[in-house]
Formats: structure tokens, sequence, C-alpha cells
């Protein structure tokens, strides 16, 4: 599918992503579309595990482009993301051409004469072969149209992000060596933010804004229906129903899409028929990743299952009696 047919309209957005079983809500699909139709960068936040990530790779799968990563970490720095050049080859090609470069400067009267002769071959090494394209300058140089993630932006240094503000702004790149290098497809870009920092106006002032937050309970059924089909509807309906009471909870971390899904998928491998005491006690740690949740869960928990079957009534109860 090109790139036109699917982001044609949100409709088409919508379809499109669906086909790469990506359920997107109307905001999601309008705001994707925008995006491409303005020619600005996408910036989604919201919790980790939502789906953001998976957004990105749904586009660039939809649109039949390649996708190109930026992972983020603190300490990021240009070299890392937008070039570096080779040195070990640049040495090992010297080492190569040694008895080429004799003959060049054989004959130079004095060590200036021979400078003067090599600068007017250090183009050879200061050349494309030589230039080891990180994430960024990738995705500007393709010769095809790309999706860019620049993935956790927030966990970048604030200078980093002041670097990105101009790489996006213009989508060029200069090199002193080389001179400026233009994108060649302006690439779709979408940034990615779990909100551990916030990020400058600058930077969201040149971006559409999206969050995607905790999905409802239906929408979040539809999602466990279309990924882990084979999981009984009842106790899907069930796993779901709990998920979304244990993020009413104060919990250090509480449970993702991503985790209601290997949830989902630990209840098949299981063979499970019921979401009873037991189950629930020996399978709470493929949801919560912190020990002080899962303590907080089981105490409350206590509260309905007492040992026995947790069915609806039993949900009904728990939601009536949660603080």
């Amino acid at each position: 599918m090109t790139q036109h047919q699917a982001l044609a309209s949100p409709t088409a957005v919508k379809q499109s992503l669906s086909k790469q079983q990506y359920i997107a809500s109307d905001e999601i699909a309008t705001t994707v579309y925008l995006a491409q139709q303005l020619g600005k960068p996408l910036l989604t936040e919201g919790p980790a595990g939502v789906g953001k990530t998976e957004l990105a790779k749904s586009i660039a799968a939809a649109t039949g482009r390649e996708l190109i990563r930026l992972q983020c970490y603190e300490g990021l720095d240009e070299t890392k993301a937008l070039y570096e050049w080779e040195y070990a080859k640049q040495l090992l090609y010297t080492q190569l051409l040694r008895d080429k470069l004799q003959e060049t400067l054989a004959g130079a009267s004095g060590l200036a004469a021979a400078a003067d002769r090599l600068a007017q071959e250090e183009d050879v090494f200061f050349s494309m072969r030589f230039l080891l394209q990180r994430p960024l300058l990738k995705a500007i140089l393709s010769e095809q149209p790309t999706v860019l993630l620049i993935d956790e932006i927030d966990r970048a240094d604030a200078e980093f992000e002041a670097f990105l503000l101009e790489v996006l702004s213009d989508f060029q790149v200069s090199v002193p060596e080389l001179g400026t290098l233009s994108a060649v497809h302006r690439p779709f870009v979408i940034l990615t933010s779990n909100n551990t920092r916030e990020l400058s106006e600058a930077l969201k002032r040149r971006c559409l804004y999206l969050f995607i937050g905790y999905p409802t309970v239906e929408q979040e059924l539809d999602v466990v229906r279309l990924k882990v089909p084979e999981l009984n509807p009842k106790l899907a309906q069930q796993a779901v129903q709990l998920v979304q009471q244990l993020r009413d909870m104060d919990l250090r971390k509480s449970p993702s899409i991503s985790e209601t899904l290997d949830w989902a998928k630990s209840l098949v491998a299981l063979n499970a028929k019921q979401l009873d005491a037991k189950t629930l006690e020996t399978t709470l740690s493929v949801l919560l990743k912190h020990e002080s949740d899962l303590q907080k869960v089981r105490r409350r928990l206590q509260i309905t299952t007492g040992g026995v079957e947790v069915d609806d009534d039993d949900i009904t109860a728990y939601r009536r009696r949660r603080d």
C-alpha cells in the first residue's frame, strides 16, 4: 500500500492501522493524518506501554516506509544520533594506500609542500565512504521515504533536545568536510515521551501533540480479542476489568496494555478456565513489576477473592469497596 493510499484521510489511517493490528481511536487517526498533511513531527506522550512506539511501527508498515529508530538516553550526543567518521577504516585505507601516498609526496621540496599535496587528496578520506550514518542522518539521506522514530525523547538531555530542534526545522545537516546534506525525502517524524521530564515549549511548538492514555474497558478488550483471540471471551473480559481496577489503585507502576497482553497470553499458556485465587496469586507478577505493588494488590484482592473464583459479582463488589 502506498503512503497516499494509507494516509489519504483519517478514516483511511484508521483502516490501514487496523490492518497492522493497531486499534486507533478517531483522535489518533485524525492527528496522524494531520501530521502527514502538515509535514510536522508528531509528539506522542503517555504512560509506558500504551502503544506509542507501536504506533510508529504500524505507520511504517501501513505506508511501506522503512522505520528508522533513534533510542534516546541520558548522555546521547550528536555523534551517536547524527554521524561520526570511521577513523579505524580511514587508518586502514591509509596503510593500504601507503605506497600510493609515497608516490604523491615524492619530490616535495619540504614539509609545507608535502602538506599541500596531501591536502589535495584529503577529500578521498573525508567522503561518504567513511561517514558512519547514525539514525538522524540516515533518515535524512535515505533514497526512499522513511518513518523516523525518536523514542523516549524525555530521557535525553535538554542540550540534545535543543540540537534536535535545528535538525527538525530544516531537515538538513552541515558536515564541515562535505558541506550541507539535505533531506531527499522529508521523513515522517514521531517522537515519544513517557513524561519523565517536561519537554521544552520550543519542541512542542514544532510538533503536533497526541496524548495516548490507558484505554477504556471496551478498547482494551478489543485489543485483547485482536491480539490473543484464543483466550476465552469471558476470561478476557474478567482479566481486562481487573487490570482496569488495578490502574485505579495507587501503584508505583500501573499495568500497561503490553502487560495486559502478556497476562492474557499467560492465561492461555496455563490453560486457565477462570480467574480464581490461585491463578491470580501465581500470575500477578506478569502484570506488576514491583514487590510493593504486588503486596498491596494481594492485600486488596483478599477482600473479594477469599480463595474462590473471581466472577463478575466479585469484580462488582470489589469496585464498590475499593478506596
